[in-house]
């Protein structure tokens, strides 16, 4: 039976799309909710700018029926289930739409997230003190790879934290040391795929952490599977299919091997890793030096 030590924490995790939540903290969020925390995933977009892995549903993205928003929003009901964490739409659901990559016209799309200027400050701001989170954890200022969504999300979560003197901000990272070696030991990639290269590994990787999350086999398990909750962005190499993705992969290896729609393989590691952005230094753990009782 799993500890409850830290009932009455309160965490936030900001992120751009659905997916993030579970690529990026899926392993760190599930374990603060089953050791007690309370923990809410704010959304900023529904990814309407995202492809489709699978064609099933590959009518759905945006030059096409664009419809793929409102599908994302029951794979991201799902993920959040699987991690037992709240979740809500920056705004509402709908209210900011995905911007797409760099020099994507969607950019000029009144409603993208990034053209949300002081509002979505605004409103994260009031989110954040309604909750009154001890930790919130974001991106850090390329967005963890450069996309114009997530470093938007890094902005207006900087802004708003600051408003709402948040004890403890903290990035999601990738540390680049740790993603080659774990790229190293996949065995057997996918036919079709290809492995992750450093150039790839490198445009996301960091050298510095201050916080290693070390996940345990029921939270690594369950960021797998908020992972595998996002069919039409995710695939999972371990043989499974679905209605999705009726198309099996298989890659070998120490570590689950996923990939997106650029099959891309790389593992899912046992430990996630943040850097500390601002407010109260501690550790090891990432709620570690914060006052239970603080209320803002």
């Amino acid at each position: 039976m799993s500890s409850r030590d830290l009932i009455g924490y309160r965490v936030v995790a900001v992120h751009a799309h659905p997916d993030d939540e579970a690529i990026a903290t899926g392993g760190a969020l599930f374990q603060l909710a089953r050791r007690g925390a309370d923990v809410t995933v704010v959304t900023c977009t529904l990814g309407e700018e995202g492809e489709v892995i699978g064609s099933t549903w590959a009518g759905l993205v945006a030059s096409e029926s664009d419809q793929l928003g409102g599908f994302r929003t029951a794979e991201l009901a799902a993920s959040l289930s699987i991690l037992g964490v709240r979740g809500i739409y920056l705004g509402g659901a709908g209210r900011f739409r995905d911007s797409g990559m760099v020099g994507s016209p969607a950019h000029a799309n009144p409603r993208a997230f990034v053209n949300s200027g002081t509002l979505a400050v605004d409103l994260l701001a009031d989110v954040l003190a309604d909750i009154r989170p001890h930790l919130v954890i974001t991106y850090g200022p390329d967005g963890g790879y450069g996309h114009p969504d997530h470093i938007h999300a890094h902005e207006i979560t900087h802004a708003a934290a600051a408003r709402v003197a948040v004890p403890r901000l903290l990035w999601a990272v990738s540390d680049l040391a740790a993603s080659t070696a774990a790229v190293d030991r996949i065995d057997v990639v996918p036919e079709g795929w290809t492995r992750a290269d450093a150039a790839y590994l490198e445009n996301q990787g960091v050298d510095k952490h201050d916080f290693v999350v070390e996940l345990s086999s029921a939270d690594h398990d369950a960021k797998r599977e908020a992972m595998r909750a996002h069919a039409t962005q995710v695939w999972i190499a371990d043989g499974r299919v679905s209605h999705t993705n009726p198309q099996a992969a298989w890659a070998i290896g120490p570590d689950p091997v996923f990939a997106l729609s650029n099959l891309r393989a790389q593992p899912i590691l046992r430990q996630e890793y943040y850097q500390l952005a601002a407010g109260t230094p501690g550790g090891p753990e990432l709620l570690d030096g914060l006052d239970r009782e603080w209320q803002g």
